[in-house]
């Protein structure tokens, strides 16, 4: 591992646009579980799967159970960020970073202090009116009762993409922009087997793509430096 770490710390004093792409791995750190690992969200018993429970046709069918899943399992607002987050905002605040894209909705980018954000798949702080488009916080959601409702009446959707849903296009333009403009992209905390997300790889084409992942992934082969581990500890200790 100190071997991989120092060829890492290498890479990342020759760089001059760094592009980080992370998913659910990013945050495990901060207590936020993540999907498809072995102690993931998918594979934990529901009656109803969390792939169908977190889908548009289940948000609008069946409303309430929906909400009843995503305030217990996806508003984590007592969350902090940790030290790869911490770490990230630090590169960017110097320079050295120009983007973060994230596949997470938490916000803990954020609140570390990340500028340039493109939320792949929303964010939990986001909630909209879907009669009126008034704007609702996360903690609004959280302490409302049964399905939230605006005060017109009108039924609050999260902006999170749902399965069933496509990404934002001005978003997606954007993240592949960074990633197609670096020289030493960051793939980290993400299995890489969620698309169109994960195809977003192929964009790059600059000098060094690094991945850092608890569990190997489908692009290993491919990537000039493989490092399987904890995304905070490892990015905590680099400068």
């Amino acid at each position: 591992m100190e071997q991989l770490t120092e060829k890492l710390q290498g890479i990342l004093s020759k760089s001059k646009s760094i592009v980080f792409f992370g998913g659910a791995g990013v945050s495990t750190e901060s207590g936020i579980p993540d999907f498809r690992s072995a102690d993931g969200l998918y594979n934990q018993k529901y009656d109803v799967p969390p792939e169908t429970m977190l889908s548009h046709e289940y948000f609008f069918s069946h409303t309430e159970e929906f909400y009843r899943f995503y305030r217990d399992k996806m508003l984590c607002l007592d969350k902090k960020p940790n030290a790869a987050h911490k770490k990230l905002a630090k590169w960017e605040a110097a320079g050295r970073l120009t983007a973060v894209v994230t596949q997470n909705i938490d916000g803990l980018h954020q609140a570390a202090g990340s500028k340039t954000v493109y939320e792949l798949h929303g964010s939990v702080h986001r909630n909209y009116c879907r009669s009126c488009h008034k704007s609702y916080d996360a903690e609004y959601i959280l302490n409302s009762d049964g399905v939230p409702r605006c005060s017109c009446g009108g039924l609050i959707k999260p902006d999170v993409v749902l399965y069933g849903e496509q990404l934002d296009d001005y978003t997606v333009t954007k993240a592949l922009e960074a990633i197609s403009a670096c020289d030493t992209l960051i793939v980290a905390g993400t299995s890489l087997t969620v698309y169109p997300a994960a195809g977003f790889i192929s964009y790059f084409g600059g000098q060094n793509l690094v991945l850092i992942n608890r569990d190997p992934t489908p692009f290993d082969g491919r990537a000039d430096l493989v490092i399987h581990g904890k995304v905070g500890e490892i990015l905590g200790s680099m400068v």
